[in-house]
């Protein structure tokens, strides 16, 4: 099965996208912070005018998945998306 994989840039943009777009603010107005933690797992951490809000690895993928559609044209499912830690965190999406 083909796969695309996310940098750490285009995981940060989707969610930037995603969150703009849930907020309806411009995405230049929005900053994510990535990172994985062994009793959490993967979160961002993510700054609107002011204010921070977590998201889990769940809402992350959620970002993705729009991302793939709106970026890359490609329709992907939960199940086909995980999230991967080795000098940076990326996405490896099986199309």
């Amino acid at each position: 099965m083909p796969t695309t994989v996310l940098s750490m840039d285009e995981i940060i943009n989707a969610i930037c996208l995603h969150m703009a777009e849930r907020k309806a603010v411009h995405v230049q107005d929005v900053q994510v912070e990535l990172s994985w933690e062994e009793d959490t797992g993967y979160t961002a951490e993510v700054w609107i005018q002011g204010r921070s809000q977590y998201l889990v690895e769940s809402n992350m993928i959620e970002a993705i998945l729009r991302y793939m559609h709106s970026e890359y044209g490609i329709r992907a499912y939960r199940e086909d998306v995980r999230l991967d830690l080795d000098e940076e965190i990326t996405a490896i999406v099986n199309t």
